[in-house]
């Protein structure tokens, strides 16, 4: 195939727009570039400079696949399941009426979501009555932290924790290289609430939530759980023991916008107006949304009871071993520590121009992964999670995640090293 008749082709193929235009401008300009460099050769083939040779493989790649962009940000956000889409489509139809009201529709969409509520506490292990839906782990976290003034929170919590107890009277539970916050001591004090997360956002690191709970038992501390990761992705069996426990719908493939709270009967709400909730969150529930969570967390579930972590697990650990092998200089982050089957946090090699981003050059190659921070050079901070492991500002400024989701394969796991390695071309790192 001529370079021009592969240019046309390749163009032809991103107009689909399932293809994100970050990645069909930088393949359509790669192989441009390719049939310029072809247009001052007299004869023979070209010499393709080194830079460009990843553009051209992955254009043809695309070109004969017609593979869509390979999302690795699950960790961000869950693409909505088909259970959870006809759940809510469902609901729409069934249940339009406010729950609240006193009519035969409001009553029928007041039971639905009761039995919901029965369905959640079911797999959480805790009453109904001590669920609440809010609007996600955010909310959830915020009406927590509002009730209490001397707290300890672990220094790697999402910022929906960590800003919500500016201006209290707080200290932070460290973390060791590894990603695993130290046990609670409250030798020479004792907070109120103690608030550390079931496993990290960033590096997916596994936290002692259970071994942190029993020692706030002992010493009769309150504990939230911001279970955000962890539900969907590992039994939740066992969470309702905690005094607070914070979930959202889209991390496992619910919609967005909807989460939930554990707390007790008598928890005095953070958003007031009216009665829904028991008097704990005012404000007309989301019948559907919260239907389609529980839906969704339903499957996910099931899923985990019929083994189906084992696999994933050993595509995330076949992926590590290959990624560290191929580059010199790279690291995985918590290695050592227990992680979410579907996170990997590494650190990239060291390149000649810190302005190029790796997550920008993996973008225009055709796969959605996330970063912890901008460069040490530029405005943004780095990560407070890569801080607190230790991490230099210059490492954290080349860390990306790669955090997959239920329907990753092996062959998107292959095809993510594949893509790194071109990234890694690209920016001049050499390859082992």
């Amino acid at each position: 195939m001529c370079a021009a008749r592969l240019v046309r082709h390749i163009e032809r193929v991103f107009v689909d727009k399932s293809i994100p235009t970050s990645a069909s401008e930088g393949i359509a300009l790669g192989v441009r570039k390719f049939a310029a460099v072809r247009r001052k050769r007299q004869s023979g083939a070209p010499v393709l400079p080194e830079s460009l040779r990843s553009h051209i493989a992955f254009a043809v790649t695309l070109t004969l696949t017609r593979r869509p962009v390979l999302y690795f940000d699950h960790n961000a956000t869950h693409p909505l399941s088909e259970t959870a889409k006809r759940a809510w489509l469902d609901a729409v139809e069934k249940f339009p009426a406010n729950p609240s009201s006193p009519h035969r529709a409001g009553q029928r969409a007041d039971a639905a979501l009761q039995n919901a509520r029965r369905r959640l506490a079911v797999l959480l292990g805790c009453g109904a009555d001590e669920i609440v839906f809010t609007s996600g782990a955010t909310e959830s976290a915020n009406a927590v932290m509002a009730q209490f003034e001397d707290v300890a929170v672990s220094a790697i919590e999402h910022p929906c924790v960590i800003e919500s107890v500016r201006g209290k009277s707080a200290r932070l539970l460290p973390s060791a290289a590894t990603g695993v916050v130290a046990l609670p001591d409250f030798s020479e004090r004792t907070p109120h609430l103690v608030a550390l997360m079931a496993a990290n956002n960033e590096t997916g690191v596994l936290q002692p939530w259970r071994e942190t709970l029993a020692v706030c038992r002992e010493h009769g501390v309150k504990f939230f759980c911001d279970a955000a990761q962890w539900i969907g992705r590992m039994p939740a069996a066992g969470l309702g023991a905690c005094d607070f426990v914070s979930g959202c719908a889209h991390k496992f493939g619910g919609p967005q916008g909807v989460g939930f709270l554990k707390c007790p009967a008598n928890f005095p709400p953070l958003l007031r107006g009216g009665p829904q909730e028991e008097g704990r969150r005012a404000g007309t529930e989301n019948v559907a949304g919260v239907l389609a969570m529980v839906a969704a967390l339903e499957e996910r579930e099931a899923a985990i009871r019929d083994g189906a972590l084992d696999a994933r697990l050993k595509w995330r650990e076949e992926f590590e071993r290959q990624f560290t092998a191929a580059l010199p200089g790279a690291r995985v982050l918590g290695a050592s520590a227990a992680r979410l089957w579907n996170t990997v946090s590494v650190i990239m090699p060291e390149t000649a121009d810190c302005r190029r981003r790796w997550v920008v050059v993996m973008d225009r190659l055709g796969f959605a992964v996330s970063t912890g921070s901008a460069c040490a050079s530029g405005k943004e901070k780095p990560s407070h999670v890569l801080t607190a492991m230790g991490v230099s500002p210059q490492d954290a400024g080349r860390a990306l995640r790669f955090s997959a989701g239920w329907g990753t394969t092996r062959e998107d796991w292959r095809a993510l090293l594949d893509g790194v390695k071109a990234a890694a071309r690209e920016m001049g790192v050499a390859l082992a």
